[in-house]
């Protein structure tokens, strides 16, 4: 457990910029890419798959943990086969200064799946998975709309899921993050065809 809080914290300073990331090199991305397709490989299986040795493979994923690059191993888990068959997404407007504590309340309300600090219209973009439209009602209007610092909410009720290709980590270093030349001429196209 310790060792767990240990990588969560590691990787919330990174991720508020007081530790800067370890550069990754192709391996480190393609480890990172065959772990996202499956966590549950064999160390030897993933060394044959990026064509490294087994203690280089464990030594970087060692590595890759240790600089909070990964934070964990978990499992997938279809919601609506879960019993959380309704989603939502809730937006929410909050008084400043109040994002520290708004964001310790929602986490520790049920049903709360993931919760970002956002720039626009609204503060705060909410996941939540509810049982059902009761028990989706009760969270956001008896649990959220009551945390102190929450002004008013928006909900944005979730019909269909996909899912899209996750992190890209295959990218090489400096390589250009241009769109194929098939999606970027479609768009190219759609833009002439807006007006100014």
């Amino acid at each position: 457990m310790g060792d767990r809080t240990s990588q969560r914290e590691a990787h919330h300073t990174w991720r508020t910029g007081q530790m800067s990331p370890s550069a990754l090199d192709d391996i480190d991305r393609s480890i990172l890419t065959e772990l996202q397709k499956d966590g549950r490989l064999s160390i030897r299986t993933l060394a044959e798959r990026v064509h490294v040795s087994r203690a280089n493979a464990y030594a970087r994923i060692n590595r890759l943990l240790s600089d909070g690059v990964i934070t964990g191993f978990t499992a997938e888990i279809d919601a609506e086969r879960a019993g959380l068959g309704t989603s939502a997404y809730v937006l929410l407007s909050i008084q400043q200064n109040t994002w520290r504590d708004v964001a310790a309340a929602l986490s520790a309300l049920p049903y709360i799946e993931h919760f970002a600090l956002v720039g626009g219209d609204f503060d705060v973009l909410t996941l939540v998975r509810a049982p059902n439209n009761a028990e989706l009602r009760h969270v956001v209007f008896e649990r959220i709309q009551e945390v102190p610092g929450v002004r008013s909410t928006r909900t944005w009720l979730i019909f269909d899921e996909q899912d899209g290709q996750g992190m890209v980590w295959t990218r090489r270093s400096g390589a250009s993050a241009e769109a194929p030349r098939d999606q970027r001429s479609a768009s190219a196209g759609a833009r002439t065809d807006r007006r100014s």
